[in-house]
């Protein structure tokens, strides 16, 4: 059937949205006049929870579930100048609108982050679609989009529960952290185990018996 309107009429989305608190509309917004967006707006800066515009530093464009992902670990950890963009039209690509929005953040870093491995996502797709974007408006701190995501891999998942936590936590956190905190997180880390070493040594010397004379 032919109409004058376009609208999605498949939605594939992960069984987990359909109970997330967070993941609603309102009826306003499904009511007549309202229109299908290609790109979607942070909600934290829908309520004035960021910082303005120009002191945005990064901009984590992704699409789909792992939004809520980043939403709830950037609100846990108090980060005000981290804004999640959701691209939930792939093809055709949303050019103008992505362009539309991009020109809010003259100073922020782009990445693009996904679940899937590099490999099996959207990735390989958009990354030069992105780029085109930020090398038109000249986008000042740099148009080539950074990569935030699984490894590519030969298999969609690990099969480990406790294994997709892990990478699931880490893209997160990679997606959130510039490279200057992530390596000064890494010295944190290497001086703690040095340390924990250090000290495990130390209690197995105490423990062990005195040689006899």
């Amino acid at each position: 059937m032919r109409r004058n309107f376009r609208k999605p009429l498949i939605v594939m989305s992960p069984k987990s949205l359909l109970r997330h608190k967070k993941c609603i509309s309102s009826l306003d917004q499904m009511v007549e006049g309202s229109t299908f967006h290609r790109i979607l707006w942070d909600y934290a800066d829908e309520i004035g929870n960021l910082a303005p515009d120009k002191d945005i530093r990064r901009v984590v464009l992704c699409s789909g579930k792992v939004y809520y992902d980043l939403e709830e670990e950037r609100d846990k950890r108090g980060l005000k100048d981290v804004y999640l963009m959701r691209v939930e039209q792939l093809y055709p690509f949303p050019f103008t609108a992505l362009s539309k929005e991009m020109a809010r953040f003259p100073n922020a870093e782009v990445v693009w982050c996904q679940e899937e491995p590099e490999n099996a996502g959207a990735w390989y797709f958009i990354e030069r679609r992105i780029e085109r974007v930020l090398r038109e408006m000249g986008h000042k701190p740099g148009t080539r989009p950074r990569y935030m995501g699984r490894p590519a891999s030969a298999s969609p998942a690990t099969g480990s529960a406790k294994r997709h936590a892990m990478e699931q936590a880490k893209l997160v956190n990679e997606a959130l952290t510039s490279p200057a905190e992530t390596r000064k997180i890494a010295r944190k880390s290497t001086v703690k185990k040095a340390a924990a070493r250090k000290a495990t040594a130390k209690k197995a010397r105490a423990k062990k018996p005195a040689a006899r004379k």
